[in-house]
């Protein structure tokens, strides 16, 4: 096994855990500490650029002078070269994180909408965060359920990725170097996606966003690209919640409606506000709506005023307090009668009300002395009379008003409508801009853009081609106009550069050439390539093949193969083995049975691996000495006349090695 790596001889990499669209995750120990640690690195093929360094460095900054607990904690950072004496190699950036267990928002979604509690109390650690980020002047602007990790304890969750967080003194910085919109299009504020200056209030309408997706298990807004979702984020109104979940309460729904306005000032204007008035929801409190937001607001007013048993009054006077007012509207102005003459009370006093009860003048007073009798019929006809021909005055004159309105309308509305100078629009040049800004800058100047995707072998997938007229075009307001986007060439060809790439290098190359990548390399030892590099693909590097091919990629384990090396001449074998950069440990050893010189023993054996500059031990046999030349063997008289008999009953006079038993 490789040794693994350890980081600034501090931080020992652990198996992958993550892969994001910059940066790879690894789970890693601290050595000094003995805690488990999440080590985020920039993948080596995105730290030769400028500006996803100074992205994922803007990260660091962000988070690092952040100490919440619903905020994943940064402990440290640095740099790390594979290789520094290469001069291909680069310093891969990195950060030390916070290891937390759990799982993203998005992975508890997916499994099945969570209950309106763990919503609720999901978005308010999400805003706890926010909250004091925003106290710190750190704007998160990627609020989304993928960077919001729910932890093994219940109710607690984590915010992650500051990727493209921004300082608040630089909220007008709504786009990168590279004039793209940031942020993901399912939770972009509608400042955001039109390029508008953001400021914390952004962050709260994405977290809107994600009450309405924990809630319902849907974005507020789906549509078949990223253009399409901004558009309904500027100009539509989500769906109530309520028609996904039943169990949304109208409480709830107030504080979405609030939280998903439109102009940031008709929204939450801090994360401790959208927090009280989400814990108010949870009561039943609904939020009250915004003052003088049109006739919805009035009649809904007045229709509380009904329940409640009230009437509501009516503004309107025609006439007043008797009929004619203070110098009055009647016939006659400030108490004139027919003939012109001030008409007196009884007590000489000028009259304040010129009309009777019944809508009529008086009848005339006689002068004082004379008896006159009435008749009640006549006097109950009368009045009658006259209070119908009141109704018949107050019918008239309505029907007048009414006819004087619709004339009034229709001369204003032909007024409105009259032919006027036709607004010309010069069609703006939009070739080499992303689908997102040409759609927009199109929109601002009052064209609809149709947009249509073909295939393009010359311009990158997702940017513009031309438009249809071409730019320079005059065309009247308002006018549809055909936008192209490049959907890519039709094929692809793989290139060469992959090899002796990384493994998550060439899979992000291949990928966004619009190939598929096996998700399970094929392992091989090579003598050269370095641990985790690519050596060879199946289609093979340098061929055109068709987009959505499955290309297999083959990656090196860091290791050689041993080649059998038995009965080779050593020199032989010394240089089989220096052929695959490998060293040969010589032990001589005596064999009778093999030829001097040659091997007879390899540790490790045939087909077997060992690491790149690795040693392989041989046994090389060596004749064994020549056996000791025998002695001369001595004669029997020499024997006889040497050695001595050797005394005993029997054995007189017997030379050795001979058997006698006496005379007998």
């Amino acid at each position: 096994m490789p040794a693994p790596i350890v980081l600034s001889g501090r931080y020992e990499l652990g198996e992958l855990i993550g892969r994001g669209g910059m940066a790879d995750v690894y789970e890693g120990l601290d050595l000094r500490l003995g805690r488990r640690v999440a080590v985020k690195m920039l993948r080596p093929d995105m730290a030769r650029d400028g500006q996803f360094r100074a992205r994922f460095e803007r990260e660091a900054r962000a988070v690092a002078g952040l100490n919440h607990p619903s905020i994943v904690g940064v402990y440290d950072t640095g740099e790390h070269n594979s290789d520094p004496l290469s001069p291909h190699s680069v310093a891969v950036p990195y950060i030390v994180m916070e290891y937390v267990e759990g799982r993203t928002l998005r992975d508890v979604i997916r499994e099945g909408t969570p209950s309106i509690d763990d919503s609720i109390d999901a978005l308010l650690g999400v805003l706890s965060a926010l909250e004091y980020s925003h106290q710190h002047g750190i704007i998160h602007r990627d609020i989304k359920p993928a960077n919001v990790m729910a932890c093994n304890e219940p109710g607690s969750v984590k915010v992650m990725d500051f990727g493209i967080a921004r300082a608040t003194a630089d909220t007008s910085a709504t786009v990168t170097q590279t004039q793209a919109v940031v942020g993901t299009a399912q939770y972009l504020s509608p400042e955001q996606a039109q390029g508008k200056v953001v400021d914390a209030r952004s962050d709260l309408y994405s977290a809107g966003c994600l009450l309405y997706e924990l809630l319902t298990g849907r974005p507020p807004f789906v549509g078949e690209s990223a253009v399409s979702v901004a558009y309904q984020h500027v100009q539509s109104v989500p769906r109530p919640a309520a028609d996904f979940n039943p169990d949304v309460t109208p409480a709830l729904q107030s504080v979405l409606d609030r939280a998903l306005e439109k102009d940031p000032d008709d929204r939450f204007q801090s994360a401790a506000a959208f927090q009280r008035a989400l814990r108010g929801a949870r009561a039943g409190v609904v939020v009250p709506a915004r003052p003088g937001r049109g006739a919805a607001t009035a009649g809904a007013a007045a229709g509380a005023a009904a329940d409640d048993g009230g009437v509501p009054t009516a503004a309107v006077g025609l006439v007043g307090e008797s009929g004619g007012g203070q110098n009055g509207a009647g016939p006659g102005q400030d108490g004139a009668g027919p003939d012109g003459a001030g008409a007196k009370s009884a007590d000489g006093a000028g009259s304040s009300s010129h009309l009777g009860d019944t809508g009529e003048f008086p009848a005339y007073a006689p002068p004082p002395g004379d008896l006159i009798q009435f008749d009640d019929a006549r006097d109950e006809e009368r009045a009658r009379r006259g209070r119908g021909r009141r109704r018949t005055w107050i019918v008239v004159l309505l029907v007048m008003a009414l006819l004087v309105a619709t004339g009034g309308g229709l001369l204003l509305y032909q007024y409105m409508n009259q032919p006027s100078a036709v607004q010309m629009i010069t069609v703006p040049a939009v070739t080499n801009m992303s689908e997102t800004e040409a759609a927009l800058k199109l929109q601002s100047l009052g064209l609809q853009p149709n947009i249509s995707h073909p295939k393009d072998p010359t311009v990158p997938k997702g940017t513009a081609i031309k438009t249809v007229p071409d730019a320079g075009t005059q065309l009247a307001k308002g006018s549809s106009i055909s936008l192209e986007i490049s959907d890519g060439p039709a094929n692809a060809t793989i290139p060469t550069s992959i090899i002796g790439a990384t493994e998550s290098g060439a899979r992000s190359t291949l990928q966004a050439l619009g190939l598929q990548v096996k998700p399970r390399s094929i392992l091989a030892n090579d003598p050269k390539a370095p641990y985790g590099t690519v050596i060879a693909t199946n289609p093979g590097a340098g061929q055109t093949v068709g987009l959505g091919t499955e290309v297999e990629l083959t990656v090196s384990t860091g290791k050689v193969s041993v080649p059998n090396l038995r009965g080779m001449a050593v020199a032989d074998a010394q240089k089989a083995l220096a052929d695959r950069g490998l060293k040969a440990a010589v032990q001589e050893q005596e064999d009778a049975n093999a030829a001097p010189g040659t091997v007879t023993y390899q540790d490790p054996a045939a087909d077997g691996s060992v690491d790149q500059g690795g040693t392989v031990s041989l046994i090389v046999a060596k004749a064994p000495p020549p056996p000791p030349a025998p002695s001369p063997s001595p004669s029997p008289t020499d024997t006889t006349s040497t050695a001595p008999a050797p005394s005993g009953p029997g054995n007189s006079g017997n030379p050795p090695g001979k058997k006698g038993g006496g005379n007998g």
